[in-house]
């Protein structure tokens, strides 16, 4: 590896610690947002019908463009303010966070898998999508909780 390329790994390595948590969490949540959508859209464009219900539905609704977007914005809500919290009072705050969303990605798998009305290929684009999401936010917040001083 040349200099350059060990400086700029360093360079980039170091970013994730020197920004605040919440602002990390914003910049995955961002990144995974796009990630995710980016997913529904190629899933669209390989003909995958973008329709669901949910429980007690009489019938599926449309997903918009945008949806899957929307949807992991609004989820990571939550996660950023479970890492801020495990930041401030958890012993192990990298470790805790990455169990517990973890076991909530696992949880949220459920959501897809008893969809009303929903093609079978819809319910897996669902559920990997969960995957695809956390896949990009959980690892970076758990990096960067890594790093918190006490």
């Amino acid at each position: 590896m040349s200099a350059t390329q060990a400086q700029a790994q360093q360079t980039a390595s170091g970013l994730l610690p020197a920004r605040p948590v919440w602002l990390v969490g914003i910049l995955a949540t961002l990144a995974g947002a796009v990630v995710t959508e980016a997913f529904a859209l190629v899933a669209r464009a390989a003909g995958v019908p973008m329709e669901a219900a949910g429980p007690g539905a009489t019938e599926a609704a449309e997903i918009p463009v945008g949806g899957f977007f929307g949807g992991v914005v609004f989820w990571s809500v939550a996660g950023i303010v479970l890492a801020v919290a495990l930041a401030r009072w958890a012993g192990r705050p990298a470790r805790t966070f990455t169990v517990t969303t973890v076991a909530l990605t696992a949880l949220s798998l459920a959501g897809p898998a008893v969809a009303p009305h929903t093609a079978t290929s819809t319910q897996i684009v669902l559920a990997a999508s969960h995957v695809v999401a956390a896949a990009v936010v959980v690892p970076l917040l758990a990096r960067r909780l890594a790093h918190v001083q006490r």
